[in-house]
């Protein structure tokens, strides 16, 4: 299991991004979070199997997430974070 904290930059809010990367998440039965910051950007984390999270960051990576044309990723901040007790996140989901 490993957990990944990701800060997007780029067009990345008002344009779908936490809803794309929602279904990424139950695509690649995946758990975590996502939110937007005060700055533009958006705030992730992402909790796996390694090879789902491989997955699921392959997809974030794409010229066109999810198909939407609206999202613009210029850059994607990346880093390996303690994983958390899978039995208190059972999920992945917004947080507002």
């Amino acid at each position: 299991m490993i957990r990944k904290h990701i800060i997007a930059h780029g067009r990345v809010q008002g344009v779908g991004l936490r809803f794309t990367v929602t279904g990424f998440a139950k695509k690649y039965n995946v758990t975590g979070w996502v939110r937007n910051l005060y700055d533009g950007t958006v705030e992730m984390e992402v909790q796996g199997l390694e090879h789902r999270v491989d997955l699921f960051l392959q997809e974030l990576s794409s010229d066109r997430p999810g198909g939407n044309g609206f999202i613009r990723i210029d850059r994607l901040d990346i880093s390996d974070i303690p994983s958390v007790n899978a039995a208190k996140e059972t999920r992945f989901r917004a947080r507002y």
